[in-house]
């Protein structure tokens, strides 16, 4: 079976958030358990130079509003699986990846980049799977090329959705100077008056796959749909929960080289040591019997950050450290600040991102934070459950399918969880934690029952080819 993934970004390539994680690691993970898997990603100008191994194609001409436009197509396997980097200066040689008022029209040119790519490379591949609005452009594509190009005939697509919030909107006017002329392509972009990347992507692709299974079930509701929930309904028998896995050569907590000691399920000494080093790099005092909790986030509504606000009070009066590491809304951030103003001994504050640094939290933190407003997968407590870190987390997308809450009498469940979305459920959780903490053969039955899943690429690139045979018998 012969796979092209496509993503605006794919760790080490490029990075924003978390797709950028689970684009990098599927197609290696895919390639592990026996598929021809390729990886097709911009070339950004924050791409490291040595990722880049060679210039595979240098006269790649795409057709473009009209006429045709030399890109060139980088080599690498620095991720661990074939990948090609679409180099189109004029494109991708920006400040930042987005956050431009014309993204919908460099996408749409990496898509056309990227077919134009698949077709020059000879073979036809069995499925394309895109990732997230930024590749609805070529669902549309290749549903309308099957008709007339014998290329393209039998493959088949597979769309994922990774966060339906983000919809790729611009002009209807835009789409025929960018080769979308047919009614037939027309169609699947229209949404309310304008043209939608992702309602194209869900409406043309064959299969549709999203990161959680109850993120799956959550966004064919009103109040996650963002309007399109109609569409996920009318194609529910095409839509699959697969939930994100954890690249494990990446988050190793017996070998990552980031942290100052290791450790394992069978000796967590080295844990002990990682929250030592933790504290003095925040210039806490070294009290290593007390709580540390923490947060590894973007600073947006999405992510709770008020619950975290009205808990944070509870949370100090009981003594505990509590360690922040994220950017995002200003209002978050000078909320981090105030709260590190006012108890210096015991909060520790990094406004940006830090990849060493995100390590070094997930090994030294007691409890990880994440009581979402929504969360289609979420990879950070996964990322605890492996480095025996307990997560505290809302019911909601992929938290509610990777955490189950601990159960005292049967020593069962990997963290703590709560549904409303209310100040009080979550420090209700927050105190159930630290009783729980202080309770060492307890704590260490959850930190085994996290340490012990199973959140490999290895299994959910099983479940992808799964899905990949499906598609392909329609």
């Amino acid at each position: 079976m012969r796979i092209a993934v496509l993503s605006s970004e794919a760790v080490p390539y490029s990075k924003t958030g978390g797709l950028a994680d689970v684009t990098g690691a599927l197609p290696k993970a895919l390639c592990g358990i026996g598929a021809d898997a390729v990886l097709i990603t911009p070339c950004y100008l924050q791409t490291n130079g040595e990722h880049l191994w060679s210039v595979a194609i240098d006269d790649l001409w795409v057709n473009w509003r009209g006429g045709s436009y030399r890109a060139r197509a980088f080599y690498s396997e620095a991720n661990g699986s074939p990948t090609f980097l679409i180099d189109a200066p004029e494109f991708f040689h920006r400040d930042s990846i987005y956050g431009y008022t014309e993204d919908y029209e460099r996408f749409a040119f990496f898509n056309q980049a990227a077919l134009t790519l698949l077709k020059r490379l000879g073979k036809p591949v069995d499925i394309v799977h895109l990732n997230d609005w930024h590749c609805g452009f070529a669902a549309a594509k290749i549903a309308h090329l099957r008709f007339w190009d014998a290329f393209w005939r039998n493959t088949r697509t597979v769309f994922s959705i990774h966060n339906l919030a983000y919809q790729g909107g611009f002009s209807n006017g835009e789409l025929w100077d960018m080769g979308f002329g047919s009614e037939f392509e027309r169609n699947h972009f229209a949404f309310n008056g304008y043209a939608s990347a992702l309602k194209a992507g869900l409406s043309a692709s064959d299969m549709l796959s999203t990161v959680s299974r109850r993120y799956g079930y959550e966004i064919q509701q009103a109040e996650n749909g963002y309007g399109l929930d109609w569409l996920l309904r009318l194609r529910r028998e095409r839509l699959f929960g697969i939930t994100n896995g954890v690249d494990y050569e990446v988050w190793d907590p017996e070998t990552d080289p980031e942290l100052p000691a290791h450790f394992s399920v069978s000796d967590l000494s080295g844990k002990k040591e990682c929250k030592r080093d933790l504290l003095e790099r925040f210039s806490l005092p070294l009290d290593l019997d007390r709580p540390l909790f923490a947060i590894v986030t973007r600073l947006t509504a999405q992510k709770g950050i008020e619950l975290i606000q009205h808990a944070a009070g509870d949370l100090l009066a009981s003594g505990a450290y509590f360690i922040a590491l994220g950017s995002g809304e200003k209002q978050y951030e000078d909320f981090l600040q105030r709260l590190r103003n006012a108890a210096p001994s015991q909060v520790g504050v990094f406004v940006g991102y830090n990849e060493s640094l995100a390590h070094q939290i997930e090994a030294g933190a007691d409890m990880f934070l994440m009581p979402s407003r929504f969360e289609p997968c979420g990879l950070n407590q996964m990322y605890s459950l492996r480095y025996g870190t307990v997560p505290i987390v809302r019911a909601v997308g992929g938290l509610d399918d990777t955490v189950r809450d601990y159960d005292r009498v049967n020593g069962t469940g990997n963290g703590f969880k709560f549904n409303a979305f209310s100040p009080e459920r979550f420090t209700e959780k927050i105190y159930e934690a630290i009783f729980a903490y202080a309770d060492t053969e307890a704590w260490r039955r959850i930190q085994y029952n996290g340490m012990t899943e199973d959140n490999s690429w290895e299994s959910a690139a099983k479940k992808y080819v799964e899905l990949y045979r499906r598609t392909l018998v329609g």
